[in-house]
């Protein structure tokens, strides 16, 4: 059975901080909650560092700086209506997983941003995480009522972990 979560870090920082099991955590919490089965899913999770990212940013969004968390779904799972809830993808078989897509961290930002905010790295990288997966699932937050679906979902899932709300 393949795990749900496949790690790939560049960054040996993310290591030390224990990525594998928050993104696994994560995971798990935001499938859950969807109602979603944890086996026959497979989301990638790669911890880089800010130059990474940068590139990764500039290359798939124009973008030539920075950012905490980029996402690219495996599928386009995007409602038709903004608000509307996604449709949920089918898994996989549990020795041949359904890909959701893949997710990178910047550690740079996200440390960043976390002692901004005052908060333990952990719980900002958790939140980030569950936000990407989200993405992943088709959330989004462009309109104000996905952004509004979107934020109240990820409050939810955090909560689940003991997480408060980020916004």
């Amino acid at each position: 059975m393949e795990p749900l979560i496949d790690i790939v870090l560049e960054d040996p920082r993310w290591q030390a901080l224990g990525l594998e099991l928050l993104a696994d955590r994560a995971a798990r919490a935001t499938l859950a909650s969807l109602n979603l089965p944890t086996e026959g899913f497979q989301i990638v999770v790669m911890g880089c560092d800010d130059a990474r990212i940068a590139a990764l940013n500039a290359d798939h969004r124009g973008k030539t700086k920075p950012t905490n968390v980029l996402s690219w779904p495996a599928e386009e799972r995007a409602p038709d209506a903004a608000g509307q809830v996604p449709e949920s993808p089918e898994p996989g078989d549990p020795d041949d997983p359904e890909s959701l897509g893949d997710i990178a961290l910047a550690y740079e930002t996200c440390a960043t941003e976390a002692a901004d905010q005052g908060k333990p790295l952990t719980d900002h990288v958790t939140h980030l995480t569950v936000h990407g997966i989200l993405h992943l699932l088709g959330y989004d937050h462009i309109d104000d009522k996905d952004a509004e679906l979107m934020e109240e979902t990820e409050v939810r899932i955090l909560a689940t972990l003991g997480l408060a709300d980020p916004y």
